[in-house]
């Protein structure tokens, strides 16, 4: 039986679509929570992928999120061991951290629907192969993270230019969210320091408009999440049968 093991930083940015998938292929999942035990130290051994989900911490907040280190710590051990590696959002931020890239602010907060372009090298790339020229994805960031040295790019947006990157076989950085479906969307649109963020932008992010979003390209992004996920699962399993080792 595959193991997983998902680092989680607050209750409600969970695996989303992803779940059902991994359990339909016979994974057992582990959670480490830091929201509620910010001193766990789990290990990478004897784990087959990770996964890394969102969180609305910044990577440079380890004096008030001293998990941070740990989580960039175990990340760095996992691409150095070829275990396949999935960041999300912040996640991916994490991702690019440990592999030496620069993390910042981006020119504006990202919260809502919007386009996303595969670069030629994601159309190759089987995470991104079955998408569009563009794609109407789901954000909810406001950093971004510089290619880290020997990643490839495979997909871009306007106001976000970096939204996904490869390094190695098998270690993947997602800025925007593929996990989220209308219900997962519609919680982080109840919780109160989520609507907060969105007031604090001035008027520039309409809640309405965010909503009105789902019902035109949730269905979409339920279509591109379903294979992109499937694939990452095959990489697990073709690695797995591979055996031990980095995979370059």
């Amino acid at each position: 039986m595959p193991r997983l093991l998902v680092f989680q930083h607050v209750a409600h940015e969970i695996l989303g679509t992803l779940n059902p998938l991994l359990r339909s292929h016979g994974f057992r999942i582990h959670y480490v929570n830091f929201g509620r035990e910010p001193e766990a130290e789990p290990t990478i051994e004897g784990y087959n992928g990770l996964v890394v989900l969102g969180g609305p911490m910044n990577v440079d907040e380890a004096a008030k999120h001293p998990h941070l280190e740990t989580e960039v710590r175990l990340i760095t051990q996992a691409v150095t061991a070829g275990i396949p590696v999935l960041g999300i959002c912040l996640g991916a931020q994490l991702l690019a951290k440990a592999l030496g890239a620069e993390v910042r602010a981006n020119r504006e907060k990202e919260i809502g629907w919007y386009e996303l372009e595969p670069t030629p090298e994601g159309l190759q790339d089987p995470l991104f192969s079955h998408f569009a020229a563009t794609e109407m994805v789901f954000q909810w960031h406001g950093d971004t993270f510089d290619i880290p040295a020997g990643a490839v790019r495979l997909a871009k947006g306007r106001g976000c230019p970096n939204q996904a990157f490869r390094f190695g076989d098998c270690a993947y950085g997602l800025q925007f969210h593929l996990e989220v479906d209308a219900a997962l969307i519609e919680r982080w649109l109840a919780i109160p320091a989520y609507i907060a963020e969105i007031e604090a932008c001035g008027g520039r992010i309409c809640l309405d408009e965010v909503r009105r979003g789902i019902d035109l390209h949730a269905p979409r992004l339920a279509e591109i999440s379903d294979q992109s996920f499937a694939n990452f699962i095959s990489l697990i399993g073709d690695l797995r049968r591979r055996g031990p080792g980095p995979h370059h």
